[in-house]
C-alpha cells in the first residue's frame, strides 16, 4: 500500500455515509488518527471498525464535509474484506481501512488502521497551490473557532484567507466563500 506518505495526511474519511475532513497520522509503517468522541465520525469507526480514505482535491468539498452532510448520491459502496463500505464518487483514489480504537481519552479515540485495499481511480498529478493548503488549514481553524470564538483561531483564518486570495484557484476562492459563510452562519 502505497498513497499514504510520512506525516499527516489530510484526506476526506467516509465512514458509511458520513464524510469528513480528517488528518491520518503516517509514520514508521504503521496508520493512525485522532478522532474526537462524539463526532459521527468516532462513532461510526467505534461501531462498524472501518474507514476510507478519500483522496481528492477539491477544496470545496474539504468545507462542505467539515461542516454539513453531503447527500447519498455522493457516495459509491465498495466491497472490502467481506464488508461493504463507502467512498466518495469523485476521489482520484481511495484506501480503505478496518479500524481499531487503541485509547479512549476523555474528548478523543486514538485509532489504528489497518489497510485493506488502495484503488487509484484517476491518475491526475495535482501541482503545489498555496491557497489549497491554506484552505485546508483555514477550515481546520474553522471548525474549532465556530465551537469556542478563540480570536487566535479567527486571526489564523484572517491569515490563511490572505494566502487563499493570492494563491488560490478559482475552486480555492468558491472553498473560501463558503468557509465564510459556515464561519457567518453559526452563533456566537
Amino acid at each position: 500500500m502505497g498513497l499514504l506518505k510520512g506525516g499527516i495526511n489530510e484526506v476526506i474519511a467516509t465512514t458509511g455515509f458520513n464524510a469528513a475532513p480528517m488528518g491520518i497520522h503516517y509514520r514508521d509503517g504503521k496508520a493512525t488518527m485522532v478522532l474526537f468522541s462524539g463526532s459521527h465520525t468516532a462513532e461510526n469507526v467505534r461501531t462498524e471498525r472501518w474507514l476510507v480514505a478519500n483522496f481528492i482535491h477539491d477544496p470545496v468539498l474539504y468545507v462542505r464535509t467539515a461542516f454539513e452532510d453531503l447527500p447519498r448520491d455522493m457516495f459509491v459502496s465498495e466491497p472490502v474484506a467481506g464488508m461493504t463500505m463507502q467512498r466518495l464518487a469523485g476521489a482520484d483514489a481511495w484506501a480503505a481501512f478496518t479500524a481499531t480504537v487503541d485509547r479512549t481519552t476523555a474528548g478523543t479515540l486514538i485509532v489504528s488502521l489497518t489497510p485493506q485495499r488502495e484503488i487509484i481511480e484517476n491518475a491526475i498529478i495535482h501541482p503545489v497551490n498555496r491557497g489549497f493548503g491554506s484552505i485546508i488549514d483555514a477550515t481546520v481553524h474553522a471548525t474549532r473557532y465556530v465551537k469556542n470564538r478563540d480570536p487566535e483561531l479567527k486571526d489564523l483564518i484572517n491569515y490563511h484567507t490572505g494566502i487563499v486570495r493570492k494563491c488560490g484557484g478559482k475552486r480555492e476562492l468558491a472553498a473560501l466563500d463558503i468557509l465564510r459563510r459556515f464561519i457567518e452562519n453559526r452563533p456566537e
